[in-house]
């Protein structure tokens, strides 16, 4: 993808992530199977293929009921990664590439949007001089018709609003500079004010999109009116400057293209993610105020979340009319007052978009604090009402849950209590299975992405992430009230 800076070509980081992919002959001799056969074929596949992991389980099973505090949270972190694999791999289908086999009932619910429907493109920056060019261009350049671009700049002071004004001039976006910081939630509803879209869409500030990407999106929208929100597939844009960034883009891969992917064939993403987030109109707009306002244990929680926004749309049947009657006065919900349906939220695997990923430990510490910090949030709204929408998507949302909370604990145990008591080999087991379940993920990278080696990174993001991160999730809740509107990498 090229962008063009000031007279000179940039071009993006030589990423798979960025490029619209080709669909190869396997797909397209897919596409012209009959669908009960093309998904009975794929299953069978996929059963092959994960046959070594469940040999392993079905070795192991026996000793549970021996030794379940020694076995347990290994096999039931196995199990969990099976199941993700088999629905990802399985059942998974491109809501923007062919018709979704499992559909609600009652589609007549769900109104159809128009044939060329308007869209309303949003992003919102502060201090973001080197990639904002790259990001408001790529939006620019997108094949999706009748586009409506607002940027908002939530009071910049480096460079970024002489930038904004030169590409004002040039292209065809609208710019709305604010004087005061008032936070990113805050920013993209000031956008909203401005957006006559029949689709919302969303994306970073340090993003560059496909140009086919939010096109893709919209058409999955157009094609399944159950569909109240969508997210694209994010990779790494600067993959190439460290371990740490080559770790997470791995680690991107497969958080989109397995965990996305297998919610997304229940219709309960539930995230839809930051780089590219595109809603239906009516299924988000009464509840901008809710986001833009959220309070958590007695303050107002800063952070944009995406799971929050995500948690609007998924909920909206049981939290709308409460969420609504919250911020009655607000012109979000005076204008229209849309009807809480029982939308689905799904994931397009083609639609195409990098990030800039923290290159170096401490911004990517950050990063991850801010994440834990909006998981809890989330947990306590998302979580009061996902086991209404079904056994799988529970079963998936929960799971998650689960092991989050237990990470912490499991690392204590096993790399504190274990070494203290001398149970070297608990520790060397635990370990064992971080390293396995890396090593699964990197695989499943591989299958997608056949001509890279990157997939050897994954184990590293494991490791990271069990000996790590998990120690974050106490801090976050700790300093939950500490938060500021910032995309800072250094």
């Amino acid at each position: 993808m090229s962008v063009q800076t000031e007279g000179t070509t940039a071009r993006a980081p030589d990423s798979p992530g960025c490029e619209a992919r080709e669909r190869g002959p396997l797909a397209r001799f897919a596409d012209r199977m009959d669908p009960g056969v093309r998904h009975a074929t794929r299953r069978l596949a996929v059963v092959i293929v994960l046959l070594p992991l469940l040999l392993i389980l079905a070795r192991e099973a026996p000793g549970l009921t021996q030794e379940p505090l020694l076995l347990g949270y290994g096999f039931l972190v196995l199990t969990v990664t099976i199941t993700m694999l088999f629905i990802a791999y399985s059942r998974y289908d491109d809501p923007s590439v062919r018709l979704l086999q499992r559909r609600p009932k009652r589609l007549e619910l769900f109104p159809a949007l128009p044939e060329r429907p308007r869209v309303s493109f949003l992003v919102a920056v502060k201090d973001e001089e080197e990639g904002i060019e790259a990001c408001v261009r790529s939006m620019a350049a997108s094949t999706c018709p009748n586009l409506q671009i607002v940027i908002v700049d939530d009071a910049s002071t480096d460079g970024t609003r002489a930038k904004l004004r030169r590409l004002e001039r040039e292209l065809s976006v609208r710019v709305l500079y604010l004087e005061k910081n008032v936070g990113k939630k805050h920013a993209l509803v000031r956008a909203a004010e401005l957006a006559d879209g029949d689709v919302i869409a969303f994306t970073d500030s340090d993003c560059v999109l496909a140009p086919d990407a939010l096109g893709r999106c919209v058409d999955a929208l157009k094609r399944h009116p159950e569909l109240g929100a969508v997210s694209g597939h994010a990779r790494a844009l600067n993959p190439d400057e460290t371990v740490l960034a080559r770790a997470q883009d791995v680690w991107y891969e497969g958080q989109f293209r397995v965990a996305k992917a297998a919610e997304a064939a229940f219709g309960s993403v539930s995230c839809v993610s930051g780089p590219l987030a595109v809603f239906r109109r009516d299924a988000i707009v009464n509840y901008l105020p809710a986001w833009a306002g959220d309070r958590f244990l007695g303050g107002e929680f800063r952070f944009a979340t995406d799971r929050q926004l995500t948690g609007y749309v998924l909920g909206q049947k049981w939290k709308g009319k409460k969420l609504k009657q919250q911020f009655a006065d607000s012109p979000f919900v005076t204008a229209r007052d849309y009807p809480e349906l029982p939308w689905r939220i799904g994931y397009v695997q083609s639609a195409r978009v990098v990030t800039t990923v923290p290159a170096r430990f401490r911004p990517f510490m950050r990063q991850q604090v801010r994440w834990k910090k909006s998981f809890i949030r989330n947990l306590f709204f998302t979580g009061t009402f996902m086991w209404r929408r079904g056994l799988a998507p529970a079963f998936l949302f929960y799971g998650h849950v689960l092991w989050v909370l237990c990470a912490p604990l499991m690392a204590v145990r096993h790399l504190v209590w274990a070494p203290y008591h001398g149970l070297w080999f608990l520790t060397g087991l635990y370990l064992a299975g971080i390293l396995l379940k890396g090593v699964v993920w990197g695989l499943a990278f591989k299958v997608d992405n056949p001509g890279s080696t990157r997939w050897r990174y994954r184990p590293l993001m494991s490791l990271l992430s069990s000996l790590v991160l998990s120690w974050l999730l106490p801090y976050s809740l700790l300093t939950i009230r500490r938060g500021v509107w910032s995309r800072r990498l250094s």
